[in-house]
């Protein structure tokens, strides 16, 4: 990469003109109209110096070495300050569980490799306009996947065209630009040399439109879509897919061929995970087959994310599996992550439930303990685990799958991850990537679009022994090609644009 790197703030607007891609005129006015409707709403402080506290994290610092970047209300003052050699920002916002998660795989990767990881949600700043303009778009997203899981017809007229063109166009990307420029005093005080690896476009854009000088671009979809672009910063993909489509813009204006993505800006790096389970695969996988040749019973993981979306999917599948965890052929664990109020639907609308289900809730030490023990003891029944906690809520899946058999989830930042997946009906088109890219390296099945399909796809890994043996292979063997390396690859890259492509 070489001194290409040595990153500034571009002085051009970014809104009118896209890696080369000039802008209509009435596409800049409507970002220029949307960042007055946001500055009109929530004021505008881009002149608040805004000044920054630093806190190690409370819930998972001992395990991924975060810090967090606090502003002073949030936080007495600390004697706590930046390590401008070895930190390492890890920016991104809450929204749902995805963009946290690869948050977490990132400072994982950057402890194992003696860096510290500075945890900057730009959607915790409640008196900032930045954090207002992203829970206001955080709060209509949130609303069209509950809505979506309800209405078929809102559905495919509505959410799966936006999520799967709609967010692809430039005209989309010229005004998260704009938007994001409320966004970047946030930053002021964040020594501009310390890297940045952004897992929502958001922080990354916010990033250098601040003038920090070294950005990453995380892209988390296997669907290359207009809205994850932040030029100026170095942007990564986990697919040889994502990285063709983005290299040409592909279909991100209609039918026109676009001048491409310069080869300099965008890296493949394979998948983004923790350093925990990249560095156990073998162990966890090996397991999985012994449990499955022992004929002890199969562990499922489901992980209930966001605002409790598609319920009705996951209470069939707790109804289905009832009969099996009752007569010791399978086990059941249940994340519901911070909300408890799906897991008190789910006891409420599935009779025995209760009486079969343990409960691990609000009790991180206890969810750990379980977590370890599983790895080589016994677990039968359902266990049912809640957090109010942000960061234990998200990182109890992650603590569960190393000891879980098949991992039941949505093709979203998943489908990524070590484990057999079963994969059941996305929430949004661009989901649908997901799933095929993993069902092709073999580490998890086709997206199953209905209740019928999953309901087969359960019993299939229950009855055979290939389809468990055949996905643990398979893992096993991706670990050698590298296509899991990727949080490495990416703390490499956000380091080596300091020391100017010193060690690329």
């Amino acid at each position: 990469l070489g001194d290409v790197y040595k990153r500034q703030v571009s002085m051009k607007e970014k809104s009118r003109e896209i890696f080369g891609n000039k802008m209509p005129q009435k596409v800049y006015r409507k970002a220029v109209k949307s960042k007055k409707k946001f500055q009109k709403k929530f004021g505008d402080d881009s002149k608040v110096d805004y000044l920054v506290v630093l806190k190690e994290n409370a819930h998972i610092r001992d395990s991924l070495g975060v810090v967090d970047v606090l502003l002073p209300e949030q936080k007495e003052a600390s004697k706590l300050e930046f390590d401008k050699e070895k930190g390492i920002i890890v920016g991104n916002i809450r929204m749902g569980f995805g963009h946290y998660r690869i948050s977490m795989a990132i400072a994982s990767a950057a402890k194992s490799m003696g860096y510290t990881p500075y945890w900057m949600d730009l959607n915790s700043y409640p008196r900032t306009t930045c954090t207002k303009v992203i829970g206001a778009q955080n709060d209509l997203y949130s609303l069209g996947s509950r809505l979506s899981g309800k209405s078929k017809l809102f559905n495919k007229l509505v959410w799966e065209p936006m999520n799967y063109e709609g967010f692809r166009k430039l005209s989309y990307n010229a005004s998260d630009q704009k938007n994001a420029e409320l966004m970047a005093p946030v930053y002021r005080n964040v020594p501009k040399e310390i890297p940045v690896v952004a897992t929502h476009v958001w922080p990354a854009q916010a990033a250098i439109h601040a003038g920090m000088k070294y950005v990453v671009n995380a892209i988390p979809d296997n669907w290359p879509m207009a809205l994850h672009l932040s030029e100026g910063s170095l942007h990564t993909v986990q697919t040889h897919y994502a990285y063709q489509g983005y290299r040409i813009l592909n279909g991100m204006q209609g039918k026109d061929v676009l001048n491409p993505m310069p080869e300099k800006d965008l890296i493949y790096t394979g998948h983004y995970i923790d350093h925990e389970l990249v560095s156990s695969i073998e162990a966890d996988c090996e397991a999985r087959i012994q449990r499955k040749q022992e004929k002890k019973p199969m562990r499922f993981l489901l992980t209930i994310g966001g605002a409790g979306a598609q319920r009705e999917i996951f209470a069939a599948i707790i109804r289905y599996l009832l009969p099996a965890i009752r007569e010791g052929r399978a086990a059941l664990y249940v994340n519901v992550g911070d909300y408890r109020n799906v897991w008190e639907e789910l006891l409420q609308e599935i009779p025995g439930l209760k009486n079969a289900a343990t409960e691990h809730f609000d009790d991180w030490e206890n969810t750990k303990q379980f977590a370890e023990a599983a790895l080589d003891g016994e677990v039968t029944g359902v266990h049912g685990f809640y957090h109010k906690n942000i960061f234990e809520a998200v990182y109890c899946t992650n603590l569960l799958m190393r000891s879980c058999d098949v991992l039941v989830t949505k093709p979203s930042e998943l489908a990524f991850y070590p484990v057999p997946k079963l994969f059941i009906k996305r929430v949004g088109g661009h989901e649908q990537w997901g799933a095929i890219h993993s069902a092709e390296i073999g580490d998890g099945t086709l997206e199953c679009r209905d209740i019928p399909h999953t309901l087969q796809m359960l019993e299939l890994f229950q009855s055979s022994d290939h389809l468990l043996t055949d996905m643990c292979e398979a893992i096993m063997e991706n670990k050698k090609q590298g296509i899991y390396d990727g949080a490495y690859r990416v703390v490499e890259l956000a380091m080596g644009l300091r020391k100017g492509g010193e060690g690329q």
